[in-house]
């Protein structure tokens, strides 16, 4: 029997971790945030474009939720996605913000041009401290930020397939 016992410890542990990632609800894709209910960060980064001033924490304040979506023109999933931020941008009518993560300038813009612009505002982070602060593990990422500022909601990865009605539809209209 005692010769049976590693073999008896591991098959334990294998069910235990199988029931925990099939439990209902529970989705061992979606990376919970620590900032859900929280303000949005303290920031300013510059615009993408010339004619665009600073991106500021301050623009959150608004009548509206926002999406803000970081990007970056080297991400390949971030092409995937990018037909379906145009629709919820032209033809659902959200404001999404883009930041462009640790891209450079003329890169980010030359993927803007090549696929469309959905965004409403779009800033650098160079550095990707901006990222850091909202909890980024990777582009792309989406955030719904509702009217007072306070991040509702984080979709990690692309959004894709059923992604805009199951996921960003309603957090935007939880938002509201």
């Amino acid at each position: 029997m005692q010769r049976f016992l590693p073999l008896i410890i591991v098959l334990a542990l294998f069910a235990v971790f199988l029931r925990m990632m099939t439990l209902e609800g529970r989705n061992p894709n979606e990376i919970k945030s620590v900032l859900i209910g929280k303000p949005v960060p303290e920031f300013s980064l510059p615009g993408l474009r010339d004619e665009e001033s600073d991106l500021t924490n301050a623009y959150f304040k608004r009548e509206e939720p926002v999406l803000v979506n970081f990007f970056a023109s080297w991400c390949a999933p971030c092409r995937a996605e990018h037909e379906n931020l145009m629709a919820l941008a032209h033809e659902h009518g959200v404001t999404i913000v883009g930041v462009a993560y640790k891209d450079r300038h003329a890169d980010a813009l030359g993927f803007l041009e090549e696929l469309g612009d959905p965004f409403t505002r779009t800033a650098l982070d160079r550095t990707g401290r901006l990222a850091i602060d909202f909890g980024v593990t990777g582009v792309p990422e989406t955030f719904v930020v509702d009217a007072d500022g306070i991040i509702r909601y984080r979709h990690w990865g692309p959004v894709v397939g059923d992604g805009i009605e199951k996921a960003i539809l309603p957090a935007l209209e939880a938002a509201k």
